[in-house]
């Protein structure tokens, strides 16, 4: 993982990315209208249409995290005690960041017989 948060959170953030990218791109291209007058409008439609394609994108991405959110596995956070959803078999706690795993292999303390009841 890029950034030390859930990878559904990683997702979101990458089409929120996209979003705001696609946004500005549209933005800055009507100033072309403003700098060059009637030339500007090619500027504008050329970065519209870039805004555009980055704003497909975003919604490509929110679609997909959409899709592998509803296919997680739910589960208790050891550490804070909240529902946080993980994919694969390592992920992080969407709430605390605590490092969680399924794959015995990979654990790094046994939770205590306490927790279980």
């Amino acid at each position: 993982m890029f950034f030390k948060s859930a990878k559904i959170n990683e997702f979101r953030l990458w089409g929120l990315i996209f979003t705001m990218a696609g946004m500005g791109i549209m933005i800055l291209g009507t100033a072309g209208i403003v700098l060059w007058g009637q030339a500007g409008k090619i500027v504008a439609g050329i970065f519209m249409v870039f805004g555009m394609i980055a704003l497909l994108i975003s919604v490509a991405v929110y679609f997909w995290a959409g899709m592998m959110s509803t296919s997680a596995t739910m589960l208790q956070c050891p550490e804070c005690g909240r529902q946080t959803k993980m994919l694969g078999k390592t992920d992080r706690c969407m709430f605390c960041r605590t490092m969680l795993t399924l794959d015995p292999s990979q654990a790094t303390e046994q939770p205590s017989e306490e927790l279980k009841a």
